[in-house]
């Protein structure tokens, strides 16, 4: 043996650098020739492109009668064309490694594509076929809407989905569209046919009020010269953008159980309405509403699931139903969980109690600055992928927001102090104005739940 100790050397352990400043990007804006406008964003190192075209075919242009058509109409934009039948759109689609969706909700029809930058161009040219020349087959649209009405039971059992048809009943006036479910029901989707679903394509699908979102990396690419190859050739009427319906409500502070016999917990929903993200309290909203109960360290959670043990878990949220440039525009603000049947009136009591001792105290700056360390601090992370990327600059159009708001709320987010924070989830939780939905058993939680004095009750089934 040695009489050498062996010496190890230790290199200086490194040392962070400076963290590197972070915003949401701006698109590039531009319109093609057929006046179809142009969203476009290069992002180095992301191969796979997310392409999102926004169409203006809200759903209040549905036919009386029509709910549903269209939902049925996205869902068919892929189903076939002039020129390849629906199988062979599919396999076209499945060559150059895309995939494409579609689906309809208040704003417009969405359609959303994913292909490797590679093969962008192909993807992009079968695209421009489903907008420019569906062929709706009456046989592909009996099957959508046979699909259609076999998934209309299980919406309809699903506690949480039939809670959210409640509370939109009875939120909303029966003539406005947003009382109604997205998707139609049983009795209007068996109302539609190819015909229909044509009409509607004829009257509302055109590229002079459409918007075209393309974000990836861009490098190599001669986007303008592919785009008017492809989307470029796809032509239409020229209309103005459809006008925006302004959304009333009735938030008459009031409880609605929907009946399910035996149930052994009960769905919550409390709900009402208010300003959608044009109004210059959202930044304030967002982050008062994150405290109350957007995580599982949040007020809600801290007393209903860690004190109390009802749930496993409580969320508060701010969800946009349709956006107005003119501020005339609604965004659902909400309460939702599960409880144990037999705790219904005491977890109603004590949510009651959570937002009347934050109206009474006020949140804490800690609770502030975490909230703004999960809103603000993890964007980069959420926003790591094209497809989120393309996702925020599609909604933007869908509700009228300028090009540079998601960066500009993270910036509000940060400068939003604990007392205008407070204010803001204050006025948008009023105990007095909050319609109550239960699914469960209404033999078992009816007179508990009238006993709070929180509203009449009425029982539905």
């Amino acid at each position: 043996m040695s009489d050498t100790a062996a010496v190890m050397t230790f290199h200086p352990q490194p040392q962070p650098g400076e963290p590197k400043p972070w915003a949401f990007p701006a698109p590039d804006r531009g319109t093609l020739p057929n006046e179809l406008t142009l969203l476009t964003s290069h992002r180095p190192g992301q191969q796979v492109i997310a392409v999102e075209v926004v169409l203006d075919a809200p759903l209040d242009a549905e036919p009386e009668g029509l709910d549903g058509v269209a939902t049925i109409m996205a869902r068919a934009l892929s189903e076939g064309t002039d020129e390849h039948t629906a199988e062979e759109f599919a396999a076209e689609l499945e060559r150059c490694g895309a995939t494409m969706s579609a689906h309809a909700d208040h704003p417009g029809v969405r359609v959303s594509l994913a292909v490797p930058a590679s093969r962008l161009d192909k993807a992009l040219g079968l695209l421009a076929e489903a907008l420019r020349a569906p062929a709706f087959p009456d046989d592909e649209v009996k099957r959508l809407v046979a699909n259609r009405l076999d998934e209309i039971p299980h919406e309809l059992a699903n506690p949480a989905r039939r809670s959210a048809m409640a509370l939109y009943k009875e939120l909303f006036a029966a003539e406005l569209r947003c009382s109604r479910p997205r998707q139609g029901t049983e009795e209007t989707v068996r109302g539609i046919d190819a015909e229909a679903v044509r009409a509607f394509y004829e009257a509302h699908v055109r590229p002079s009020t459409a918007t075209v979102v393309v974000v990836g990396d861009l490098t190599g690419i001669d986007l303008p010269a592919l785009l008017a190859d492809t989307l470029g050739g796809w032509t239409g009427t020229k209309a103005a953008p459809r006008p925006r319906p302004a959304i009333t409500s009735d938030d008459t502070a009031r409880v609605v159980i929907v009946d399910r016999p035996g149930a052994v917990q009960t769905q919550l929903l409390i709900g009402r309405t208010g300003p959608d993200r044009q109004d210059p309290v959202w930044a304030a909203q967002v982050l008062g509403t994150y405290c109350l109960g957007g995580t599982l360290t949040s007020r809600l959670d801290r007393v209903l699931r860690e004190e109390k043990g009802y749930t496993y878990g409580v969320r508060a949220f701010a969800q946009v139903l349709l956006g107005s440039a003119d501020g005339s525009g609604a965004a659902l603000l909400a309460i939702s969980g599960s409880v144990a049947t037999e705790v219904t009136g005491p977890a109603l009591a004590d949510s009651w109690q959570v937002i009347r001792t934050l109206a009474e105290g006020g949140l804490t700056d800690d609770e502030r600055d975490f909230a703004v360390q999960n809103l603000v601090g993890v964007a980069p992370l959420r926003y790591e992928t094209a497809a989120a990327v393309a996702d925020t600059f599609a909604e933007q159009v869908e509700q009228q927001l300028p090009d540079g708001f998601q960066a500009e709320l993270y910036a509000r987010l940060a400068a939003t102090g604990t007392v205008e924070a407070t204010a803001a989830v204050v006025r948008a939780f009023p105990l007095d104005h909050l319609v109550v939905v239960l699914v469960g058993d209404a033999a078992a939680i009816t007179e508990p739940v009238r006993e709070l004095g929180i509203g009449p009750v009425t029982v539905i089934s």
